[in-house]
């Protein structure tokens, strides 16, 4: 159950209406007239409450023999349990159909603030479904779509465009930047800043201007605190679906597919390209001028080396390498100690 506090809660809803909203269809014995009030975890579930279970253990079973819950969503493959009182949804995917409900009950909150308490440049096009937190500033020719909210202290550039429904967090900076329809990006993250390039020589560091772009398709997501830099003549790209964690460094003229995902501290350089369904773990690294192909999975902190990694594998270590292949290293790593370590007391 979500702390009211914090969030609101829009129900109730009957059981009914949220396997509809959810997008499954309930058991023919089923009461759809049950008010569901609240959405909670099997443990803490009353009997107003809807829940899930997605498998696993025989505790995680222990837990759904015991929940009170009024109703829970599982697999198919679980709806023949009979050891609990809870009335048993099933469901194609458990983690889609409950967060359907967890949306119904507590969708995205809005920002209570108007333009009044923004600086807007006279250029700019603000959408009037467009909710403005305090402090947000937009800059000159800036265009922001419908139902967009951006969150205080904000400071959309010039020139900036931003698609319908995105939800930009507070003290997020966006600039030379294109952002497509349902964008998400959590507080803190840096958006078209200059990219880190340098013409070094005896005197020191001379600064290359980055007159490139960052392009955000539809649908990504983009963790707090997380820095996309801009590309120094052409483009950085995040393609449709993707999903960046907290505390992400991408560096210019980057290109990443659709659909990945990208977990908390990897550091990307400069003009990378990743391919469609690429996942990334957390703390990797990725050298510049490397190219990922599509569904390639690297493990948390593993490095890609500049050149090529082909795709649908699974990788780790530094450099990358095939994930068998480094946990036999590993493996013959951990031989070899232990056969010295013996050698040596004799």
């Amino acid at each position: 159950m979500a702390d009211p506090r914090f969030y609101d809660n829009q129900g109730p809803f009957t059981l009914a209406a949220l396997a509809g909203l959810a997008g499954v269809a309930l058991p023919k014995a089923a009461d759809g007239t049950l008010t569901i009030t609240d959405v909670a975890a099997l443990s803490g579930a009353g009997v107003t409450h809807l829940s899930f279970f997605v498998g696993g253990s025989g505790h995680a079973r222990n837990e759904l023999h015991a929940t009170t819950a009024g109703a829970c969503f599982v697999s198919q493959t679980d709806a023949g349990f009979s050891e609990t009182n809870s009335v048993l949804i099933p469901c194609k995917s458990v983690q889609h159909a409950f967060a359907r409900a967890v949306q119904a009950f507590y969708p995205d909150s809005n920002f209570s603030s108007s333009h009044q308490q923004a600086a807007v440049d006279s250029s700019a096009i603000v959408a009037t479904s467009a909710v403005l937190g305090h402090g947000v500033v937009v800059g000159e020719g800036a265009e922001i779509g419908e139902d967009v909210r951006i969150g205080h202290n904000a400071v959309i550039g010039r020139g900036v465009t931003i698609g319908r429904d995105c939800e930009i967090g507070s003290n997020v900076t966006i600039s030379h930047a294109y952002l497509g329809d349902g964008v998400v990006i959590l507080p803190g993250a840096q958006i078209g800043q200059s990219g880190f390039g340098f013409a070094s020589g005896p005197s020191g560091h001379v600064k290359i201007p980055q007159i490139g772009r960052v392009i955000i398709q539809d649908k990504v997501e983009i963790g707090a605190c997380t820095t996309i830099d801009r590309g120094a003549l052409g483009d950085t790209v995040i393609g449709e679906g993707t999903k960046i964690d907290n505390l992400v460094q991408i560096g210019h003229n980057t290109k990443i597919g659709r659909h990945c995902i990208i977990v908390a501290q990897v550091g990307i350089s400069g003009s990378c390209e990743l391919g469609d369904f690429v996942v990334l773990g957390g703390q990797a690294g990725v050298a510049d001028h490397a190219r990922v192909g599509d569904g390639a999975r690297l493990a948390a902190r593993g490095a890609i080396a500049p050149g090529d990694l082909p795709g649908n594998q699974d990788y780790g270590g530094v450099p990358a390498r095939p994930l068998k292949q480094w946990k036999r290293e590993l493996a013959a790593v951990a031989i070899l100690a232990r056969r010295r370590k013996r050698d040596n007391n004799g």
